[in-house]
């Protein structure tokens, strides 16, 4: 494996390891070691060396016809080594990267070492080819390269101990279970209900069950595992409602006739602040709700923002489809960098879908926000029993049961009706 050298990057690749042993991204020596030797500004020809070893730095290796969609990066360090954490990598351990770069296998290569293996596979020809040049040009010639569909995993070199997902994945293909020893762990970025999270799952049986979380963004998986979005256009197209796992239950006519039909506003009492996270708020909504979707609006399209009552977040805002009206989030201004969290409806039955939306904003508050997260349980299809009485999100594969843990202090809160920052 390479030795460092002392040269111009040096300073810059410390200051990388650094910050991410600051911000919490990486937690273990030997994690900070693999940072240490491997040099990134060489598996990102692409970046000046000050980009490479800028810990929030995504470095775009390729991009589709239109020329400006992502298909290929090299991931931000801080994600790469949270999620290097996530799957406790360790010396001697089978590891399997689902989405192929150079750097990442070249980091898992140091952790698992000479008594380890790595396996790296991506269904791109241009990114194996790219990998596998950079992989031998830094001493990692060990590392096997595999061109083959993400879904299918890579049944010549399994079982392994860990695999590590690094693109977008919209589904648990059943290779990926096969191919996962027992008490293996599984890392992907999934998307559930439109928004994503870097999901750390331990093998139990024929189970899952997750057990870390991080936020994360990723390329889109190609193949066999694309799942593109469904989107009803609304306003021109200014307005986009966006159904991940099942369609919208109403034709996009009926929800443009919405807007005529009646609106409605509903005030939950809760503020947060402009800094704070609403991780779980957004997860918590899209598991909770059936016909649960992400709304997303042009901004500078004139006037929309204001029909629209000032959507929450306007590029990803939860949102729900009841009936033939449509509710969402909304905010307004309470002083001193807070907002106010509403729900805003159109349609013949505006009131009640945004009161529904209201009422599971104010038990957010009072049972999970800044609790514990939700824990995820995969299942693969074929062996679901009776469904529990929580959150189920249903895939082509798997069904992914949604467990959501009290708050320590709910007992004690939830009687008294509180509600805003605290």
């Amino acid at each position: 494996m390479p030795t460092l050298d002392v040269d111009s990057e040096q300073p810059l690749r410390a200051a990388m390891v650094g910050r991410l042993r600051e911000i919490g991204a990486i937690r273990r020596d030997e994690v900070a070691k693999a940072f240490s030797r491997v040099p990134r500004h060489a598996f990102a020809p692409e970046a000046t060396l000050e980009e490479a070893y800028d810990p929030e730095a995504v470095v775009r290796t390729k991009w589709a016809a239109d020329g400006t969609t992502t298909i290929s990066s090299v991931s931000a360090p801080q994600i790469q080594a949270r999620m290097i954490e996530q799957a406790g990598i360790a010396s001697g351990m089978r590891v399997l990267e689902i989405g192929s770069g150079g750097f990442n296998a070249a980091l898992l290569a140091e952790l698992v070492g000479r008594e380890g293996h790595v396996v790296t596979l991506d269904i791109d020809a241009d990114i194996t080819s790219r990998a596998r040049r950079l992989l031998d040009e830094n001493g990692y010639t060990h590392v096997d390269v595999v061109l083959g569909d993400g879904d299918d995993g890579c049944a010549t070199h399994a079982p392994f101990d860990a695999i590590v997902v690094t693109v977008e994945a919209a589904d648990i293909p059943p290779a990926w279970m096969a191919q996962l020893a027992e008490g293996g762990s599984l890392v992907a970025p999934l998307r559930v209900r439109g928004f994503t999270r870097s999901i750390g799952f331990t093998k139990r049986g024929d189970r899952l069950v997750s057990t870390s979380k991080e936020l994360a963004g990723f390329v889109k998986m190609q193949g066999q595992g694309r799942r593109p979005w469904t989107s009803v256009l609304l306003r021109g197209g200014t307005v986009r409602l966006r159904f991940d796992e099942e369609r919208c239950p109403t034709g996009a006519a009926t929800l443009e006739r919405a807007f005529e039909a009646g609106q409605a506003q509903a005030w939950t009492g809760v503020t947060v602040r402009g800094d704070e996270s609403l991780d779980t708020l957004q997860m918590w909504l899209a598991t909770s709700l059936n016909h649960s979707c992400v709304m997303s609006i042009d901004k500078d399209a004139e006037g929309v923002v204001e029909l629209l009552a000032n959507p929450l977040i306007p590029s990803m805002c939860n949102a729900v489809v009841q009936g033939d009206s449509f509710a969402y989030l909304t905010k307004r201004d309470r002083g001193e960098r807070k907002v106010e969290i509403g729900s805003h409806a159109f349609g013949p039955e505006a009131s009640a879908a945004a009161n529904l939306m209201a009422d599971l904003v104010r038990a957010w508050n009072h049972k999970h926000r800044r609790g514990p997260d939700p824990q995820y349980t995969i299942c693969p299809i074929g062996l679901v029993g009776p469904l529990p009485e929580g959150p189920v999100v249903m895939k082509r594969y798997v069904a992914i049961e949604v467990s959501w843990p009290l708050r320590a202090d709910d007992t004690s809160r939830a009687g008294r009706g509180q509600t805003g920052d605290w």
